[in-house]
């Protein structure tokens, strides 16, 4: 009965996960009163473990634990009872003890029990010399012993250990991590964060096998990256997929990412989910004391997130990339501000050229930015990012609105022009894209002919039926639909022949360097021409910015042209002078523009 007592006890303490953690001050706070209240210098937080008496906290005692043997805070703990030693040299059973051999002679403790009723130490005082404790002491003691198990039932209880995996949560690291700043500072680290798979494959997971299947594939891994530690080591569950734990003090960089990636890899092989899922490993260097605790994980996270697209799927953090993954954060949400902030955003035209006669027949409008603080922003960096979020829906309509209201504007003037837009992938996910378009034409009274819509090959071949059917509303409802970067996707010829388009676009990488030469690239840019026009397509070719180029263009068949020969992108009045001035009828050299 007492084996199945003392094994009870011992899962108790286990499962709060208090064993071989760093010191906290929430603990020591209370450590310090002990220690004030009975005038003694040393006093302790003692957790009675299967060999040995480890310190949660301690003040006056350099080590962390001493063996459990003839230790009065094991008696404690068994008991469940308050024990006080006026004198260990008169005690018959401590007389000899490891403590009495140091010079202790005088002993409190008050025990440490669990809402179940388990011992799971003492909150312990001691001195050099003989002497006894007055009720209030005890009292006293026994309060602040109370306020030691509330602390630690607290933790338990609110978001310290997850409810899955069992391991200390993100929360936990952060505090394990500060009270370890302040006992070891300057000390080299490293933070190692696990991420077990990608969301999509989580998501993916969830769906076809079920919440439990990914619960159970979290409990496999803290079991086995726990295994993979030292006993001492503690690891965190710090998001739903991802862990965490530190390594020892003194590694070397080099050996130590080679012992994690051979580490890993064993890891990798025994996972039941390594078929549908890809693990990776984040490593971020730090200095305890120099870098806060959130950073420090933020770090490792990000390490994690760059490490898959790497060979060993194990990676050292990068203040580069770090660097960048931050501006490009906050770019997206200083975009969402911009959006609402007048000045920041505006359109900029490039005209569309009739290759035949150099007459202007339309302008493509494109979206630029001007940062309140780190001016103008290029577009090919702020849109890819755009069309990942929720801010690509807004963005676009932005966009419609902006060029509507322009083309509105020019058709009043009597300016016989049509205006290209630019949709996302993303975009073509929207169910009320079409509706908003016809919506914006017929506020402003304008024809849908005046309106052609680009979307690229490549976003058209993510979700193609979804893609083809969205087109086809446009077109059966007279918008012109154009399939911009013509011949850099991946679409097959067969599927091209049937998406409702009129438009096809060279794009610029095939058209910049064309000479009168009968290399390669003229023959590549006539066969994609006579392409598009055998599947019924009328061809703009992009990036045009010699007469010579316009030449072989307009002797292959290519009806229309964009490019800096012509016009550079403008702005509204820019755009304006520029049809007044009759310039889009000269051919011009490409600086001249």
């Amino acid at each position: 009965m007492r084996d199945y007592q003392e094994e009870a006890r011992l899962d108790a303490l286990r499962q709060l996960k208090l064993l071989d953690t760093p010191p906290a001050e929430s603990f020591d706070r209370i450590t310090r009163m002990a220690s004030q209240i009975f005038g003694l210098p040393v006093a302790a937080v003692s957790l009675t473990d299967h060999d040995r008496q480890w310190f949660k906290s301690r003040v006056g005692i350099e080590h962390w634990s001493i063996p459990r043997d003839k230790a009065p805070c094991a008696q404690v703990a068994e008991t469940v009872e308050p024990l006080v030693i006026n004198d260990f040299l008169a005690d018959p059973v401590y007389a000899d003890s490891l403590l009495a051999r140091n010079g202790t002679r005088f002993y409190a403790g008050a025990p440490l029990i669990t809402t179940g009723g388990y011992g799971l130490g003492s909150l312990c005082v001691l001195g050099a010399e003989p002497r006894e404790a007055t009720p209030a002491e005890l009292q006293a003691l026994a309060d602040l012993a109370a306020m030691v198990m509330a602390q630690i039932e607290l933790q338990h209880a609110f978001g310290r250990i997850d409810p899955v995996s069992g391991l200390p949560t993100r929360t936990q690291f952060r505090d394990d991590l500060i009270d370890l700043a302040r006992d070891f500072s300057g000390d080299e680290r490293f933070a190692v964060v696990v991420d077990l798979a990608r969301d999509d494959q989580i998501g993916k997971m969830a769906r076809v096998l079920g919440g439990s299947r990914v619960d159970e594939m979290v409990r496999e891994a803290a079991v086995a990256i726990s295994a993979a530690l030292e006993p001492t080591r503690s690891v965190y569950h710090v998001a739903s997929t991802q862990f965490a734990f530190l390594s020892p003090s003194g590694v070397e960089q080099v050996s130590y990412m080679d012992s994690l990636r051979s580490g890993f890899d064993q890891l990798r092989a025994s996972s039941s989910s390594r078929f549908v899922t890809s693990l990776a490993i984040g490593v971020r260097r730090f200095v305890l004391g120099e870098t806060s605790a959130d950073d420090v994980l933020r770090g490792a996270i990000s390490a994690a997130q760059d490490a898959r697209m790497t060979d060993g799927g194990v990676d050292l953090y990068s203040a580069m990339r770090d660097k960048t993954h931050r501006r490009q954060f906050g770019l997206l949400n200083d975009l969402g501000v911009a959006l609402e902030a007048p000045g920041q955003l505006r359109l900029v035209f490039q005209p569309r050229i009739e290759l035949q006669t150099g007459r202007c027949v339309g302008a493509e409008a494109l979206l630029r930015w001007r940062h309140p603080t780190l001016g103008d922003i290029s577009p090919a960096e702020f849109i890819p990012l755009v069309e990942q979020t929720s801010l690509a829906r807004s963005v676009t309509q932005w966009v419609l609105e902006a060029g509507l209201d322009q083309l509105a504007a020019w058709t009043g003037a009597g300016t016989p022009i049509t205006i290209s837009i630019n949709i996302s992938a993303s975009n073509l996910a929207e169910a009320d894209l079409v509706e908003r378009i016809q919506f914006g034409l017929l506020k402003r009274r304008l024809r849908p002919e005046q309106l052609e819509v680009e979307v690229t090959e490549s976003a058209i071949m993510e979700e193609p039926d979804q893609a083809s059917a969205m087109l086809r509303q446009l077109a059966e409802n007279g918008t012109c639909v154009a399939i911009d970067d013509f011949g850099t996707g991946q679409s097959s010829l067969a599927y091209l022949q049937r998406l409702p388009a009129q438009v096809v676009k060279i794009d610029q990488a095939f058209v910049r360097n064309l000479t009168r030469t009968q290399g390669p690239d003229v023959v590549l840019v006539e066969t994609m021409i006579g392409l598009g026009h055998k599947l019924g397509y009328e061809v703009v070719a992009e990036g045009i910015e010699t007469v010579e180029a316009a030449e072989i263009l307009t002797n292959a068949g290519c009806e229309e042209g964009q490019g800096f020969l012509f016009g550079r992108a403008m702005d509204v009045v820019q755009f304006d002078a520029w049809l007044a001035d009759g310039l889009h009828g000269r051919k011009k050299d490409a600086h001249a523009a």
